[in-house]
């Protein structure tokens, strides 16, 4: 039999031993070191955002931009159905209400017409507002964001941004032309799991403009302890720090990041190639006005099922992408708007291997797999 091949793991080949040997020398392995303040450092430096919060992972990321929001029990906040559950969770860590939006079929994210027309028809009807919106830029695309901009600037409603799968994806042209998804919100939330396109084993980044979220955010993530050597703390906080350790290899890993979504790109415009004339496919989103970074490679075809079983039989790793949440037990009676076309991408979409390490042998082997007979 061959050789497994992955859907996505981490790619090391960096300064991450190096890194490491220098926690484990210096005894900085916990939550205070020097590579937490320069992974912070730099990757604010990287997206564009003047500042960023190392924490825990992706999901802590928005569970504390939430409490940041003064998010209250009741406080509605407008999110995408199809996506990963984490993006959804934090909105009831809070006890607040998501309200599952449908998607659109060019990117896959958020529809912005149907977030723009609830909000409008609630302005005209004098309901209560949404608190927040929380757009997801899904699989390394950024999504449709201009128009949900504008109406939560018109209205003072707070955007949040879950980049947890874009990490280098950028825009193209329009009022946000070159800025780095997660930077346009009042706050972004990344995340470095394993395998996402860039790793710190676990772990997370909030980014903002606001010198005070930041603080807060950093307060928050660090149990809300007081300066000083009492442990006096003055709210309800979260053991959401990240480790030294994982910061460094977040250092190591940021340093290869341009490298990373080059072979990314690279490994989707093969696939495109191979697979772009086969009746039925799909290819995955790539808007004129976007740069994304391809972090996962995913299709849309009817022969999907078909497909999944016939790369798990070969040793290769496939996977569908997440039901939509909508028809998840604990949010089936949430408030959404539509979620046919969030059903049907859910039903048709495969993912497919596409590592930093995918080697040209493999690839082609996945392609040989998909276009036999």
């Amino acid at each position: 039999m061959s050789s497994r091949i992955a859907l996505s793991e981490p790619f090391l080949g960096g300064n991450e031993r190096r890194y490491l040997d220098e926690c484990v020398t210096t005894n900085f392995v916990s939550s205070v070191g020097p590579f937490v303040d320069r992974f912070e450092r730099e990757f604010a430096a990287y997206v564009g955002a003047r500042y960023a919060v190392a924490c825990a992972s992706g999901t802590a990321a928005l569970h504390v931009a939430f409490r940041l929001i003064d998010l209250q029990p009741g406080d509605e906040v407008l999110v995408p159905s199809l996506t990963f559950i984490a993006s959804v969770n934090p909105i009831a860590y809070e006890r607040a209400t998501p309200v599952l939006v449908d998607s659109e079929l060019e990117t896959w994210n958020i529809d912005p017409a149907l977030v723009v027309e609830h909000i409008e028809g609630r302005a005209r009807s004098g309901q209560r507002m949404p608190k927040a919106v929380e757009v997801v830029h899904l699989l390394g695309h950024p999504a449709k964001i201009e128009p949900i901009a504008d109406v939560c600037d018109k209205y003072g409603i707070a955007l949040i941004e879950d980049a947890a799968e874009a990490l280098g994806a950028r825009y193209r042209g329009g009022r946000f032309d070159g800025r780095h998804v997660g930077t346009i919100g009042r706050i972004g939330c990344f995340s470095f799991n394993g395998n996402k396109i860039m790793t710190t084993g676990g772990g997370g980044m909030i980014t903002t403009d606001d010198p005070e979220l930041a603080r807060r955010a950093k307060h928050l993530t660090t149990q809300a302890r007081l300066p000083g050597l009492a442990y006096r703390h003055d709210e309800v906080g979260y053991n959401y720090r990240l480790t030294n350790v994982a910061a460094a290899l977040g250092v190591a890993q940021l340093e290869q990041l341009p490298a990373f979504i080059a072979k990314k790109q690279q490994i989707a415009e093969r696939y495109d190639a191979a697979l772009g004339g086969i009746d039925g496919v799909v290819l995955p989103p790539r808007a004129a006005w976007a740069s994304p970074s391809c972090w996962l490679y995913s299709l849309r075809t009817p022969r999907r099922d078909p497909w999944l079983e016939r790369l798990i039989a070969e040793s290769v790793e496939a996977r569908p992408i997440w039901t939509a949440v909508h028809g998840m037990p604990m949010y089936r009676t949430a408030p959404r708007i539509g979620g046919e076309r969030a059903e049907q991408l859910a039903a048709e979409a495969l993912s497919i291997p596409c590592s930093v390490g995918l080697t040209d042998e493999q690839q082609g082997r996945v392609i040989e797999i998909l276009t036999r007979g």
